[in-house]
């Protein structure tokens, strides 16, 4: 009687099918970067990740299902992250300091995938509707934007922050021109440092120093003090500084 075929394991299985998977995405990470989105094709993908081209449509139906399944993953441990680097803050101002500085260390430290991100802007704004990106968004961060704008306002509250603020408005605005500087300087690398003479890391660091000037609260005018002084005839009066 012949033997019957075993059947794998499920959890063999499913970490055959993510390893599968993972070589997909790294390689469709390494053409993107060198060449462009744009410029790569399903079938190169394909061929460099070392899978058939019967494997790859299990996974993925077309290029815009890989660029996205790498947008989510990014996404995902961007924003855990980001939320990390703010609980030790003692307050408003300090954690919109080391948010942005979390910016900062990625545009230093992972420039391949603000790269990624800028090129995915361009053909976010020329292919894909907005619903999109703001259902996936909610799928990974429920909160939405509201984490940030609550930095902003217990800046006006605790008095770090400039109290003519709004806040829905500003964290906004702040984070679209940080995150469009930080794209630019990622995707013109030493074309920027050549132009300018000064390193990207620098140049965005400078940035993000003057934004947070124009957030910060006026410090209070130091009350003035008063000296004394001998009139000629040897008694002593007070004068404002």
């Amino acid at each position: 009687m012949p033997r019957k075929k075993e059947k794998k394991p499920v959890n063999a299985y499913h970490a055959h099918r993510e390893r599968q998977r993972r070589r997909i995405l790294d390689a469709a990470w390494k053409l993107f970067d060198e060449r462009g989105i744009d410029r790569i094709t399903m079938a190169e993908i394909t061929l460099v990740s070392g899978v058939q081209p019967s494997t790859m449509y299990q996974y993925f139906s077309n290029k815009d299902d890989i660029v996205w399944a790498i947008l989510r993953e990014l996404m995902q441990e961007v924003s855990e992250r980001a939320k990390r680097t703010l609980e030790d803050a003692p307050n408003a101002m300090a954690r919109l300091a080391a948010l942005l500085d979390f910016l900062a260390d990625e545009l230093a430290n992972n420039p391949i995938r603000v790269r990624f991100m800028a090129q995915f802007d361009a053909m976010y704004a020329r292919d894909w509707p907005a619903e999109r990106l703001m259902t996936l968004e909610s799928q990974i961060n429920p909160e939405g934007f509201e984490v940030f704008t609550e930095i902003i306002r217990e800046g006006i509250a605790d008095g770090s922050l400039r109290a003519d603020l709004v806040p829905d408005l500003t964290i906004h605005a702040v984070v679209n021109a940080v995150i469009g500087a930080q794209r630019r300087l990622a995707s013109l690398g030493n074309k920027i440092e050549l132009e300018y003479g000064k390193p990207i890391d620098r140049l965005f660091r400078e940035t993000i120093r003057v934004l947070l000037l124009g957030l910060r609260a006026p410090e209070s005018p130091k009350p003035r003090q008063s000296r004394k002084w001998k009139t000629a005839d040897g008694s002593t009066r007070k004068r404002s500084a």
